[in-house]
């Protein structure tokens, strides 16, 4: 008569992919500009190498004060995603005046992410937080390991290496005084360059502005046309026909 053994438990405990990203979303970017934020995102989630998952947003409009874009897992993303939307309807519901700002975001989400790394149990993830509080335009990075730092030029993933130096030569050379249709102009210029350059990223994306006008802030998320490329160049690239 055969004898049911249950198998043996590993040691190590059950299996876990946390420490290894599956469908991940690359770079976000954002610039400041004279009364406001602009963050920009494509909408490809890539499984692995391939361009799996087409229409994966990765900006958030918290609140109209408030936004934010993710770079990394996206299911770590969608995790923090439905924490933070909670709060802000929590917010709402206390109906106090008081609301999620992108200081106290930003704030909150170090200790998140840092707790995690903490636990050697991280989420994956690298947010660009963007919004207005007391009249004053804030953009902010935080990475998986708590790192965190304000600037007002910002790209994570493959952007922080090619879209930063554009981003920051357009506002350097704006004196600090972007408008606001030409942070938005830098910025469609940038994530052609990346669609060209960046093997994971998609000539769809997203754009989320941030400004301030006539005494109110408002915010909004808008999916520009697809990007216009020119292929031509490659007829130059040795061994590629």
């Amino acid at each position: 008569m055969d004898v049911f053994r249950p198998t043996p438990v590993s040691m190590n405990g059950p299996t876990k992919v946390t420490q290894s990203p599956v469908t991940t979303g690359t770079s976000v970017l954002g610039v400041r500009f004279n009364g406001g934020i602009v963050l920009a995102a494509d909408k490809l989630a890539s499984y692995g190498s391939l361009a799996r998952f087409r229409n994966c947003p990765r900006l958030l409009k918290v609140n109209e004060t408030t936004m934010l874009g993710c770079t990394g897992d996206y299911a770590d993303f969608q995790y923090l995603q439905r924490i933070i939307e909670q709060i802000a309807i929590d917010d709402d519901c206390k109906d106090d005046g008081f609301q999620l700002t992108p200081k106290s975001l930003y704030s909150w989400l170090t200790r998140v992410l840092y707790n995690k790394r903490s636990k050697f149990d991280p989420l994956w993830t690298t947010f660009v937080v963007g919004g207005i509080e007391d009249g004053k335009e804030f953009l902010a990075f935080v990475d998986k390991l708590g790192t965190a730092y304000e600037d007002p030029v910002i790209a994570t993933g493959y952007g922080a290496y090619i879209a930063t130096p554009l981003l920051r030569s357009a506002y350097e050379q704006a004196q600090g005084n972007l408008t606001e249709a030409q942070a938005v102009a830098a910025i469609e210029e940038c994530m052609r360059v990346l669609y060209y350059r960046d093997a994971r990223s998609h000539n769809k994306y997203l754009v989320g502005v941030i400004r301030q006008g006539d005494g109110k802030v408002t915010s909004s998320i808008v999916e520009p046309p697809e990007l216009t490329t020119n292929w031509e160049v490659q007829k130059y690239v040795v061994g590629y026909n």
